[in-house]
């Protein structure tokens, strides 16, 4: 098997490995570091634009399915919504800092919006691409209105008004989601043979994911050196998050099997845009807990792979 073989095989592993190997050559290696700081400042801007480029090219290929979320996508945002309030009310009763250092990297695990990238992954273990894609960005929009009511709840400290989180989040989610939908939908009216050009190139938009997935695990492992926290707090933070990921898939799948959409339905509960759970911990929580949904993008991701190598290998999801 060559190398581009097994990176297409493999796409997802790799691009942590890459991602993190890339970053701790250019900020460990003295000769290498000039090099690091020239471009790592272009690495924590990029993401966004490769979520946009991948999901406009899921967009471009739902032409013709009915753009709606199933039963089982709004009984599993039901039940991110309620996970999120428990994990707010074992916060508030929380008297040991450390305890609640930790609920709070779960809780932003939690209450993260279904990433971008999941209509992608979703294409990729044949759920509903159609129904997940227009989901994803309605749980954005959700999660933009009760992240800012959480938060305060969370951390009483936290200097964030309602309207300024609820316009900072807004913001980014209309780059990464609203402006695609709307180029798409520019594209199939007015440029139908460019649309059906892209539409060719199916597995584009994957292959994006994964490059984009190299620069996030960069910023996962730099933001993991950076925070001085150690012993048995540390691994709470980066193995709490598997648990947590493998409750969500588990939840949305449940709920998805009852109405015959599992795939789709775990998907969005479990396929988390932990850069922004990173970004709001950092300037609103205790940043410490950014450890936490920094070590979700590799369990999320993990468990995404292993599910496409199990598809690809047997023809079927056993999970």
């Amino acid at each position: 098997m060559n190398i581009i073989a097994f990176l297409k095989k493999w796409t997802l592993p790799s691009g942590l490995v890459i991602g993190a190997a890339v970053y701790l050559l250019f900020s460990r290696i003295a000769p290498l570091q000039p090099i690091g700081n020239v471009v790592g400042p272009f690495g924590e801007t990029s993401p966004r634009g490769y979520l946009r480029d991948a999901l406009y090219h899921v967009l471009q290929n739902t032409a013709g399915r009915p753009p709606t979320a199933s039963l089982a996508l709004h009984t599993a945002s039901h039940s991110h919504c309620s996970f999120s309030g428990l994990l707010v009310l074992a916060i508030l009763h929380s008297t040991d800092p450390m305890a609640k250092l930790v609920l709070e990297g779960a809780f932003v695990c939690v209450i993260c919006p279904t990433a971008a990238a999941a209509p992608v992954i979703t294409e990729r273990l044949g759920g509903s691409i159609a129904s997940l894609t227009i989901y994803t960005i309605l749980a954005n929009v959700v999660t933009s209105v009760i992240i800012p009511l959480f938060f305060p709840m969370v951390e009483k400290s936290a200097d964030i008004t309602f309207l300024t989180a609820f316009v900072m989040i807004l913001r980014r989610i209309t780059f990464v989601l609203i402006v695609p939908l709307c180029l798409a939908l520019l594209t199939r009216k007015f440029l139908p043979k460019v649309a059906a050009r892209i539409k060719e190139t199916k597995n584009l938009a994957f292959y994006l994911w994964g490059f984009n997935l190299s620069i996030i695990m960069g910023l996962t492992i730099r933001n993991i050196l950076a925070t001085q926290v150690y012993g048995t707090i540390l691994a709470l933070l980066l193995l709490l998050p598997l648990v947590i990921s493998l409750l969500l898939f588990s939840i949305g799948k449940a709920v998805g099997h009852r109405y015959g959409d599992s795939i789709s339905a775990g998907q969005a509960l479990g396929q988390k845009n932990t850069v922004v759970g990173i970004w709001l911990t950092i300037a609103f929580l205790n940043p410490i807990a950014s450890i936490a949904p920094c070590a979700y993008v590799v369990w999320q991701n993990l468990i995404n792979a292993w599910q496409m190598w199990y598809k690809q290998k047997y023809g079927t999801l056993k999970w």
